[in-house]
């Protein structure tokens, strides 16, 4: 049933896995809606950290293009794990996974970074792959090009991932007003995510 419910959509703390693709300080001036896309990541990292989803980042060919922006905190990571291959489905990465996650607990992966119709769409692909339902967070993703990004995003969709924004992903994890966390959460959601475009889609 639990395995279901995550094909729906629904998120659960201790059944989820945040990906962060590649945010890196050299990409920032070539990326349209760079800055917007950093504050909303900043802010779905802060509420993952306190909601104590595990959180895995990768930096792609770091030694040229640098590592990633010191406006996120990742000091909660798992592994910040350099790469070359576009996926960020690596040994390391799966190495670690299956460290984090015994007896195939890992139901959903949510997932964001650069560039949109690249890095993050070949690494949902591998993960809808191995079964896993993918969120992709279109307010925390970016490319390029306005035209690739809309287009990604598109085709996310057609191949079953879960086509999203941080706030949604934020209160699908929290689920009651109830839930411990809430009073720390909602001071992340009082200001409205920085517009990336999305209505334009």
């Amino acid at each position: 049933m639990a395995r279901q419910l995550s094909k729906l959509g629904y998120l659960e703390a201790k059944k989820t896995l945040f990906l962060l693709c590649d945010l890196q300080e050299k990409f920032r001036p070539g990326m349209k809606l760079f800055d917007p896309i950093i504050k909303n990541t900043a802010k779905l990292l802060q509420a993952g950290k306190i909601l104590n989803v595990p959180l895995i980042a990768t930096e792609h060919y770091p030694e040229k293009l640098g590592r990633i922006v010191k406006e996120l905190d990742i000091s909660h990571a798992k592994g910040v794990i350099p790469k070359t291959r576009f996926s960020m489905m690596v040994p390391e990465v799966q190495a670690k996974i299956k460290e984090l996650y015994k007896n195939d607990d890992l139901e959903s992966v949510v997932l964001f970074g650069l560039e949109a119709h690249i890095c993050v769409e070949q690494t949902a692909m591998d993960f809808l792959k191995d079964g896993l339902a993918v969120h992709v967070v279109a307010d925390c993703s970016v490319s390029r090009s306005l035209e690739d990004r809309s287009l990604a995003l598109e085709r996310l969709k057609q191949i079953g991932c879960f086509v999203t924004t941080s706030e949604n992903v934020i209160f699908k994890l929290m689920k009651d007003k109830n839930h411990p966390e809430f009073n720390q959460v909602r001071k992340l959601v009082t200001e409205t995510s920085a517009d990336t475009g999305l209505s334009k889609l």
